[in-house]
């Protein structure tokens, strides 16, 4: 029997995981899930892997914890996309989806269960909007006390020891300079020695009660495994690999050893290292790029992770041996069917290399047009991670090229720190370079080549409309920074100490910021427009793209904007993924 070719629309019925738990006895998993068209908490009775739904609240639920006797279920979820996340407990089989600590229009972050599951602890900016406090609350006598108070940065409650006799707090002064400090009775420990060099701190993880391992890039220019010794006080390095970034960290009681994540470029990498003598090994990994481990007392690694040509699923790692909990994919579509990216690198402006990835369409589906996806962050990167959006553009005949501009992580934190202070020159010119690199190889046209971004790579997206109009036939702009000088000012409270060193002073640097601001180069707008906005964004609010809209429709340049009332800096409901795709693809298809 024959059958016609898969539907692009198949494409949207994809579905997403954003994170997952498994329960002290490893018989049950818990999983934030939208396979009802809404993110809800889904488990699955194992060794069974069939999923039943816990909740019903059609949120996004970003932490997801068990009580350690595996009665219940502490979760935190916000509304719409608006991040301001509350507490709740559920049922382990569901039921009640119990309020914990809930303050409207604030934000609950970083929820730890007690070692007892009598108390949780987390940070909030209820009582203070910019450094923020850490809080203990009672499950039992409904008191709370706070026991940490940020001050002269965004404080997070990181990590607590096994008996919970320390507890490890951290400092946001930007996403490049972090500092660490240990509280031990009554003692604040800083983690890293004393240097007047900005560094990053991430993946802790107490081997004992006075053993802490985390990553660092103290002293050097890629993360490395490190030691706090609480007893000492003592600092070390442990262990580092060349053109590696570890990140994640997690002890195996089991066996006496860590899990480390690695990052380099759009890949990731996974180590085991022995405490016992000192060895590292590297496992080969089911996916691309990591997105959560977690380490059970039996020493089971459970993974969520994801591919390009392959969603985000949930692996167990038993024995030596992966094994898949979920086995989500694209409905009647063969991974073979989808695109592998070509990494590629190239050299920009002034000699720095790039590092890019070229998604090509296949011969029989090829129009020959290929879309710039300046990505968001920005000091994050594009990597080999399953986006339904580039897939399905993928298989209607559009190639996909994404280059890691200045300021992308995963090549060092020099790379990443180039781009503060300079949102617009450095990072602008490394995509203009890029695309005549594509041009010069064989890889593009230059009069077939479309631009879609969002957040930062919205504002690079609007941006390079403005002062490189030439280069493109339309452009989509989704939830991008229109105008630096009221981004800086409608940015979460906890985010405006970092605004200075992330993007510059609105004062100081009045003229870059006029400089770099997209709305600046309007009457260069002249090209076909799309422009897409969650109602409820917190971080790039609505009006930055009200105002570019604005001024677009009065100088009469064709622009359409779609605004989805129930989302914030993202899509957490199907039907407007599905929107969106859908009129992305019916706009681009105008141009071709």
């Amino acid at each position: 029997m024959n059958f016609n070719k898969p539907n692009v629309k198949q494409f949207f019925q994809t579905y997403g995981i954003q994170a997952f738990s498994v329960s002290p006895d490893e018989t049950q998993l818990a999983f934030s899930t939208n396979l009802n068209g809404h993110y809800n908490l889904w488990a699955m009775d194992l060794p069974n892997t069939f999923p039943y739904p816990l909740t019903f609240h059609n949120q996004s639920t970003g932490s997801i914890q068990y009580d350690k006797e595996g009665n219940f279920i502490l979760l935190a979820s916000d509304q719409d996309g608006d991040e301001n996340t509350q507490l709740y407990a559920i049922p382990t089989k569901g039921g009640e989806l119990k309020p914990i600590r809930t303050s409207e229009g604030h934000r609950h972050m970083m929820p730890m269960l007690s070692k007892d599951g009598r108390k949780v602890y987390y940070t909030s900016n209820k009582d203070s909007q910019t450094f923020l406090k850490s809080y203990v609350y009672n499950l039992e006598n409904d008191q709370e006390e706070v026991f940490l108070e940020g001050d002269g940065a965004p404080t997070y409650l990181s990590e607590k020891s096994p008996e919970e006799t320390s507890f490890v707090y951290l400092k946001m002064f930007a996403n490049t300079s972090q500092l660490a400090f240990a509280v031990k009775d009554g003692e604040h420990l800083r983690l890293t020695p004393e240097t007047d060099q900005q560094h990053t701190f991430s993946g802790l993880a107490y081997a004992s009660e006075k053993d802490l391992y985390f990553t660092t890039t103290y002293d050097a220019d890629f993360a490395y495994l490190a030691k706090f010794d609480l007893e000492t006080k003592e600092f070390s390095k442990v262990k580092e690999l060349d053109g590696v970034s570890l990140t994640d960290v997690k002890y195996d009681e089991s066996s006496n050893s860590l899990y480390i994540g690695g990052s380099k470029g759009v890949k990731d990498s996974l180590y085991r290292y022995d405490l016992e003598n000192g060895t590292l090994e590297e496992l080969v990994l089911p996916v691309s790029v990591v997105m959560q481990m977690k380490v059970a007392e039996s020493g089971n690694l459970y993974l969520m992770g994801v591919s390009a040509t392959v969603p985000t699923n949930i692996y167990k790692f038993s024995d030596g041996k992966w094994e898949n909990l979920t086995n989500y994919g694209v409905p009647g579509v063969a991974k073979e069917e989808m695109v592998e990216p070509e990494v590629v690198t190239y050299p920009s402006y002034d000699g720095t290399e790039i590092e890019a990835m070229f998604f090509r369409a296949k011969p029989d589906n090829d129009n020959g047009h290929v879309i710039l996806w300046p990505h968001g962050g920005p000091q994050a990167a594009e990597r080999q991670t399953f986006r339904a959006l580039f897939q399905f553009l993928l298989y209607q005949g559009y190639s996909i090229f994404t280059p890691n501009f200045r300021g992308s992580t995963g090549y060092g934190l020099k790379f990443t720190k180039v781009i503060e202070g300079d949102w617009g020159y450095g990072p602008r010119l490394d995509n203009v370079e890029g695309l005549e690199w594509l041009i010069k190889n064989g890889y593009a046209d230059r009069d077939k080549i479309l631009l879609m971004g969002g957040s930062y790579g919205g504002y690079m997206a609007l941006l390079l409309h403005g002062r490189h109009p030439e280069y493109f036939k339309a452009v989509v702009d989704i939830f991008g920074v229109s105008n630096l000088f009221s981004f800086v000012e409608s940015v979460p409270e906890h985010w405006k100490p970092m605004m200075k060193q992330w993007v510059g002073d609105p004062v100081k640097d009045k003229d870059k910021f006029t400089e770099d601001s997209p709305i600046t180069y309007l009457e260069s707008m002249t090209k076909p427009m799309l422009v897409i906005q969650g109602a409820k964004d917190p971080r790039v609010v609505k009006a930055e793209s009200d105002q570019i809209v604005e001024a677009l429709e009065k100088q009469g340049t064709d622009v359409q904007y779609l605004v989805l009332d129930d989302e914030g800096h993202g899509f957490s409901k199907k039907e407007n993924e599905i929107k969106v795709y859908e009129q992305v693809l019916e706009f681009f298809e105008q141009y071709v």
